[in-house]
């Protein structure tokens, strides 16, 4: 990367999340001096599931739509990554296929980190293996959450936990500000198997009581701490 005040711009999203934040000084200067930044368009496709692994992303700007195609077609839909989140990690460990589609929801500004360079990087600092199995084990500890409101939770405390994660980045951001989170809530009924009815019957009662307000094109969360306790969301950090 060339260009200095996208450079700082990069380092400082970077900052804010708790995963580069706490890496050691070296691992972030080789991480950025390594990356390269990518623009990438509004609906098309950073991988497929399927491609062969490309090295790691953190988004910059805008949000990425994680999910996958099934057999009749229709998208479904994981998760979407947005400021200062990093992904590929999995491939990273394992050498292995992309597990899912990863589509710009929103025009993006990304920091690609190729595979040759952390390949290189982790050949010469094994050391290094430990900071990227944090960043491996804290999307596991959230996979592990996910699955446990599936099976135990009813339809408006999963949406209201959801909600509340993804207001305040998954916990990888060093501070929680309330936002305006970019999806549909047909897109937010699908990620958690809710009807769009019922979904928009949640949201209604939420916009009530004032924790959010519905926009055009998203969702604004204008009490996080309201709708964490409303939740009782597990603590993020330190994950």
């Amino acid at each position: 990367m060339q260009d200095i005040p996208q450079i700082q711009k990069v380092t400082h999203t970077l900052q804010q999340g708790r995963w580069f934040s706490a890496i050691a000084t070296p691992l972030q200067d080789a991480l950025i001096a390594a990356g390269k930044v990518k623009t990438l368009s509004r609906g098309n496709t950073l991988f497929l599931r399927g491609d062969a692994p490309c090295g790691l992303y953190a988004v910059i700007e805008g949000a990425l739509r994680i999910g996958m195609l099934g057999e009749d077609g229709k998208e479904a839909i994981l998760t979407f990554i947005d400021p200062p989140n990093w992904i590929g990690e999995i491939s990273l460990f394992d050498g292995e296929a992309r597990t899912h589609d990863a589509i710009a929801e929103t025009d993006c500004l990304l920091l690609h980190v190729p595979q040759p360079a952390l390949d290189a990087l982790l050949a010469e600092q094994p050391r290094y293996w430990r900071a990227f199995g944090q960043l491996l084990t804290q999307k596991l500890r959230l996979t592990f959450y996910a699955i446990e409101d599936f099976a135990l939770l009813p339809a408006p405390k999963r949406l209201v936990r959801r909600l509340a994660l993804m207001a305040e980045g998954y916990g990888a951001r060093t501070a929680n500000h309330p936002q305006t989170i970019r999806l549909q809530q047909e897109q937010l009924g699908r990620m958690l198997s809710i009807s769009r009815q019922t979904t928009n019957q949640i949201l209604k009662d939420l916009e009530t009581r004032g924790l959010i307000r519905l926009v055009y094109g998203g969702i604004e969360v204008l009490d996080l701490d309201a709708l964490q306790q409303l939740g009782n969301l597990p603590p993020m950090s330190g994950s």
